[in-house]
């Protein structure tokens, strides 16, 4: 008698804690999304699709954030992408698709989505494995790219020779955990907006051709893009980035200068953090 109650004490706790049984399963997939919006793309989002197929479903959901994977077959799966450029180009569009897809929590939610700073859908996680090229991608709206091994050496962009810079800014955006590799030109030009770089790899051409490339250039205020472009706020956010080769860790021919550098020694390179802001 003992043991058949112990056994059905188990089956009711196992019962009980199941996700399919949970009252927050009872939540529509409109306000799911929502919640899940909220969460740290890496590792947390990730992991709530750990939890069950439907959970699954709707945290990959595109509205969430759009994946760049070479290795997928079939690219009419909504929110995947053969390479990065399409998937920046597609991020213009996911705003109106998350209003109109929620309803009315949308409508309810609008005002805000629109004070966000990485609203769902502006979030772009790069696949790890092999390499990404990327030649002169402009980025025109707030982004925040993201790459998805777990160093930022699984996951490389790499800017072709001939090519200015891998990624151009003319927005606010941030680049956690990539790689970013450029032969000639630099890794990222910066023209205007807030820009983030935060557990990052830089690397540019090695000597004798080191003088030609710059990990990253910075030409905010200097009044080379048109005027409707500028933003408030200008400035460069470095942490914890390793940064290799080059001429200098950062070319300025605007507003912007080098501020607040601190660099930590570690075994076998360098890691930096620092600010580039308005002199």
């Amino acid at each position: 008698m003992e043991v058949e109650e112990l056994e059905k004490r188990k089956s009711r706790k196992i019962t009980s804690s199941s996700p399919s049984s949970a009252l927050i399963n009872n939540l529509d997939d409109g306000c799911f999304m929502h919640i899940f919006s909220f969460l740290c793309p890496i590792p947390d989002r990730y992991n709530t699709a750990l939890v069950c197929h439907r959970w699954c479903y709707l945290a990959c959901h595109p509205r969430l954030w759009l994946r760049v994977d070479r290795s997928v077959q079939d690219f009419s799966e909504p929110g995947v992408f053969p390479n990065i450029e399409e998937a920046v180009s597609a991020a213009s569009y996911i705003k109106l698709l998350l209003i109109c897809g929620l309803g009315l929590y949308g409508i309810l939610l609008r005002p805000y989505l629109q004070t966000l700073p990485f609203r769902p859908g502006d979030i772009i996680l790069i696949a790890a494995g092999g390499s990404h090229l990327a030649s002169n991608i402009q980025i025109k709206k707030p982004l925040c790219l993201i790459g998805g091994g777990e160093l930022p050496d699984e996951t490389t962009v790499i800017c072709l020779r001939g090519s200015d810079s891998a990624l151009e800014f003319l927005s606010t955006c941030k680049l956690t955990n990539l790689t970013v590799k450029a032969e000639l030109g630099c890794c990222l030009l910066h023209r205007s907006g807030r820009l983030i770089i935060d557990e990052c790899i830089l690397q540019c051409e090695s000597n004798p051709l080191d003088y030609l490339s710059c990990p990253i250039v910075s030409t905010a205020g200097s009044g080379v893009f048109p005027s409707n472009l500028k933003s408030d706020g200008d400035s460069i956010s470095v942490s914890h980035t390793r940064i290799e080769g080059g001429a200098k860790a950062v070319l300025t021919s605007g507003d912007l200068a080098l501020q607040q550098v601190r660099v930590i020694y570690a075994r076998t390179c360098l890691y930096f953090w620092f600010d580039v802001d308005c002199r």
